[in-house]
């Protein structure tokens, strides 16, 4: 290596930046042919980083499947780069098994038990997850040019200093890292995965009246990293929020404290307790768990890509609009996809279910708006069963305009609800659950690059990273089959209580206990200890992570601001370009400072996908590897940097 080599550090080195890595190895050749020197400044072990650190409980799951993972970009995504194909993490974890890859660190027994009953159906724990981001990180690495160093320091970086320009005119940076090394670079990658945030002020207002009365409240956070140890056996819990956070809070206080899941001779599932666990009482905006994932397969036609939310609908949006409203103008076109493919199973696979041919049938919806009472007719003459047509506001608030008698009542629903839901997506007769599963899959992984997020008002944005993204969620980011059947033989067993749809919970200083009911229930319970179990809302301003607040703090970086008919309203996120760069106050663009990642005004998109998806962030791994290469090989770099004397503290 020659004694000068143009230098990018990235702050973080989980799968975001072990993707990052793969495309600059695919991407480096005719880009940038010098050498090149990598720094990677992460505390946890690179490529899997903090949340999918080995170091949790084997008992939490990916919500995929095996076959639904892998980090590989394939010949599915559309990219300037080269595609690479590789194992994902069903054929990895085959792989080991077999003996066909063999650099991997020899794995823990109970490990290599999971490897060897692993299916590609399976969930897999996020300890087996760790090992396989691990190993792709080390890959990456390996598949990069003889003149490419990569260094990783295990180590939390604490300021990026702004150094005069050398004689190339290039902007240059001094990344300062908490051991007191100091890291010199061109070009700053800030790749932080998910980071915690510092209570709100409502959280913190919670957390005080707890500490005030010897009572337990837990804001909202990565549930692993919580300590829950204080809540006693039997001691009674509230619990807000029933997604992916509360079902792992589940796994830490039931089969985490010695309970034990077994099966019944009718084919049910009875908790056998320890003694250890406490009682929740659980409630949520909708009040039900999140949908889970599906089991069944396709019968009829093989689904394609999106019908109606095309790249030619939305440049003939634009072309006539300024701005873009999501849910006036884009909505209907992804609520028509998802019933398209919801119905063409439905007719294709279950023709026994429907009156008349699909033919006939797509033909007159082709011609109709979702969202018009003639598509409404049409679907009532072609389906008999009113529990067959597709309510897409029915499955997003599934008790909307209920009002229940009593507890007794708000027990009945949920549990219906949730043996229904279990029903729909694992009984082999129901595949067109999966087909709407896999239609809005696709419309989420196309929504960043066919909209322009510049073009959404300010409105469509907030529906975008708030309703769109909780709905999305919901039906398609749900658990396993299987935690719906623990949270059902929890209930039976008496351990798990719901309190229904639009819960409420406020502190009563005169009790110096919480207070919690339902708005569409009379039942009020009350109880020490109140958890929230979602994870933290991003915001750059309250993060818990000193290199995204202190970016803020020195006025680098600022949060995305939306302009509502309530006034200004800060998402919270880090504002970037559509390129990623970090954007300042006044919108000038950063030079030599990049930010990706769900805390990021971007679409935002994960860090690994399904194999043969296009997903997005493999998209965004290739442009933005693209981007830093052209950066170093540019023979002027930009010359708009931040003032020489500003200094990052973080």
């Amino acid at each position: 290596m020659p004694s000068f080599a143009p230098t990018i550090v990235f702050i973080g080195g989980g799968p975001r930046s072990a993707g990052i890595l793969e495309r600059l190895a695919a991407n480096k050749h005719g880009l940038f042919d010098g050498p090149l020197s990598i720094h990677v400044v992460e505390p946890y072990e690179p490529g899997s980083g903090r949340i999918w650190r080995y170091d949790q409980s084997p008992g939490l799951l990916l919500n995929s499947t095996a076959a639904d993972v892998t980090m590989f970009t394939d010949s599915s995504v559309a990219c300037d780069g080269p595609s690479v194909d590789g194992p994902g993490l069903a054929a990895w974890a085959a792989g080991v098994r077999e003996g066909s890859i063999r650099d991997v660190p020899q794995l823990e027994p109970h490990l290599l038990e999971q490897l060897h009953a692993l299916t590609p159906d399976s969930f897999p724990s996020r300890q087996l997850q760790s090992r396989y981001l691990e190993w792709f990180f080390r890959r990456a690495v390996a598949a990069l040019s003889p003149d490419v160093t990569v260094t990783v320091h295990r180590d939390t970086a604490t300021a990026v200093e702004h150094l005069a320009p050398g004689p190339d005119g290039g902007a240059k940076y001094r990344v300062r890292l908490a051991s007191d090394e100091a890291l010199e670079a061109e070009l700053v990658v800030y790749s932080l995965g998910h980071t915690d945030s510092r209570a709100d002020p409502e959280s913190a207002r919670l957390a005080d009246f707890a500490a005030r009365h010897g009572g337990f409240h837990a804001s909202p956070s990565y549930t692993t990293d919580v300590d829950y140890s204080a809540i006693a056996p039997g001691q009674d819990v509230l619990v807000s929020g029933m997604g992916l956070a509360f079902v792992d809070l589940l796994v830490l206080l039931f089969e985490g404290r010695g309970g034990v899941f077994e099966d019944r001779p009718d084919g049910g599932l009875e908790y056998v307790p320890s003694g250890a666990e406490p009682r929740l009482w659980a409630g949520s905006r909708r009040g039900v768990p999140y949908h889970s994932k599906i089991s069944s397969t396709l019968r009829g036609e093989p689904g394609g890509a999106p019908r109606y939310f095309t790249a030619a609908a939305v440049e003939s949006l634009l072309a006539v609009h300024e701005e873009l409203d999501f849910r006036t103008q884009l909505w209907p076109l992804i609520a028509k996809d998802a019933g398209y493919a919801y119905y063409r199973e439905l007719f294709t696979g279950y023709p026994a279910r429907v009156h008349g041919g699909w033919e006939e049938f797509s033909a007159c919806l082709d011609a109709l708006d979702w969202y018009s009472r003639e598509r409404e007719d049409l679907v009532a003459a072609a389906i008999p069963d009113p529990s067959l047509r597709l309510d897409l506001e029915a499955l997003d608030r599934p008790f909307s305009g209920c009002a229940f008698a009593d507890h007794a009542a708000v027990q009945r629903s949920v549990v219906g609800y949730t043996e229904r839901d279990l029903k729909l997506r694992t009984n082999p007769d129901h595949s067109e659950t999966l087909a709407l599963f896999t239609a809005l899959l696709r419309v989420y992984m196309e929504l960043g690059r066919l909209v322009p997020q510049e073009r959404l008002n300010s409105r469509s944005q907030q529906a975008v990273h708030g309703w769109w993204q909780g709905f999305f969620s919901f039906v398609d980011s749900g658990p396993p089959p299987h935690r719906l059947r623990e949270i059902l033989a929890l209930h039976r067993a008496g351990l798990l209580q719901f309190l229904g749809p639009g819960m409420w919970v406020r502190p009563d200083e005169a009790s110096g206990r919480f207070v919690a009911g339902s708005f569409q229930s009379p039942v009020v319970v009350d109880a020490a200890a109140y958890i929230e179990a979602r994870l933290p809302s991003p915001s750059v301003t309250r993060s818990a992570n000193p290199a995204l607040a202190d970016l803020h703090d020195a006025g680098w970086g600022t949060e995305q601001s939306l302009l509502t008919s309530d006034g200004p309203h800060s998402t919270g996120k880090l504002l970037v370009s559509s390129s990623h760069e970090v954007l300042a106050p006044d919108g000038g663009r950063q030079a030599g400072l990049f930010a990706v990642g769900p805390w990021t005004s971007g679409w935002g998109a994960g860090a690994f996908a399904r194999p043969g998806t296009n997903a997005a962030p493999f998209r965004e791994n290739d442009a933005l590897a693209r981007r830093l290469l052209a950066e170093l090989s540019a023979p002027h770099p930009r010359t708009s940097h931040p003032s020489d004397s500003q200094l990052l503290s973080f």
